[in-house]
This record gives C-alpha cells, structure tokens and sequence, in this order.
C-alpha cells in the first residue's frame, strides 16, 4: 500500500499526487519551461491547468496501480514530481522517473528523496528491483542512482521521444539485497 505522505527530513516530504496540487504542479512547469524542456518532453504539451489537470487525473484514476506519483515539497513549497512507474507487484520491479524545478536543484532534494522512496519500495512495497533511466547527458540526474549504489546496464537507444527527435537513455538498476548492502 502506498503511503499519503513521506517525511524525507524536516525541510523534505513526499505527498501522494492528488488534483489539489493541479496548480502547484502548471504554474512549476509554466514558469521553468526552458529549464525543463531540454529533459522533460511532456513540457510542451502542457500549455494550460486542463492539461496538468488530465495528467493528474490519469494517474489518481489508475485502477491499475502502474504507477504512483509523489509531489516533492521543500520548505512547504513546490519542487517537483517523484514517482513510480511501470509497478510490476508480480515480478517485484518498478521504475523511479523524477524532476525538480531550477531554483531547487543543487540542495539535495531529489538524492534525499529518491533514496527515501527507495526504502520505503524495498520494506512496505516488497519489491525486488527498481530501475531508474536518464536522458544520456543529463549528469545532474544520472548523479542520482549513481550515489545511491545503482548499477549501469547499459543503454537504451532512442528510448523516449523528445520533442522531433528520440534521445537514448541510461539505464541504472538496484536490487533489493544490494540496497541493503548498501547501506
């Protein structure tokens, strides 16, 4: 079962997505679109609240349970989406997909956070694995599963569409036996 809310530290939380964040969640990515962009290729499609509102919307409805969302909050404001995607409770594995708006970035937020979800995944999700890919180039988020002890597979060619062109990604995994290694 997926928590409400996730207390990272005193400044960090994680709440579960709901439509009370629709505008905290447009007015972020209306106002760091440049910032964004280069990364994120839903930014373009998100040109006003009803299209944050349906992004919303579709996950909250998820009757499948493929995914579950987090808003990151610091210092009681906006920073970004933590979330958890493609959840296969029959094979244990999932995949962590993140972002955070400029002025958060460099604070640790999103390392504090992700490493937060991680445990919370592997003791009250039960899962056996969770991936994590990154735009190739993108060091600021290939960072992430790199100091959190993930391993490199490999790469995916022209794994997500961005934009007129499709980008490859970084493929990064932990195992559960590892995280506990790990730590």
């Amino acid at each position: 079962m997926i928590a409400r809310e996730i207390v990272v530290n005193n400044e960090i939380s994680l709440r579960i997505l709901t439509q009370n964040h629709v505008r905290a969640i447009y007015d972020a990515i209306d106002q760091n679109r440049d910032f964004l962009r280069k990364w994120l290729p839903f930014v373009d499609s998100t040109q006003s609240e009803n299209d944050t509102y349906a992004f919303v919307k579709s996950v909250v409805d998820d009757v499948e349970n493929r995914q579950e969302v987090f808003t990151v909050w610091y210092r009681k404001e906006f920073a970004g989406l933590l979330g958890l995607k493609d959840i296969d409770y029959f094979n244990r594995k999932c995949e962590i997909g993140y972002w955070l708006i400029k002025k958060m970035t460099g604070k640790g937020i999103m390392s504090l956070s992700v490493e937060k979800l991680i445990g919370f995944v592997f003791s009250n999700l039960e899962m056996n694995r969770i991936t994590i890919r990154c735009g190739v180039g993108n060091s600021t988020s290939t960072a992430i599963p790199k100091k959190l002890g993930f391993t490199f597979e490999g790469v995916e060619r022209h794994g997500e569409k961005h934009h007129a062109k499709y980008i490859d990604l970084e493929v990064y995994s932990l195992l559960k036996k590892e995280w506990h290694d790990f730590r």
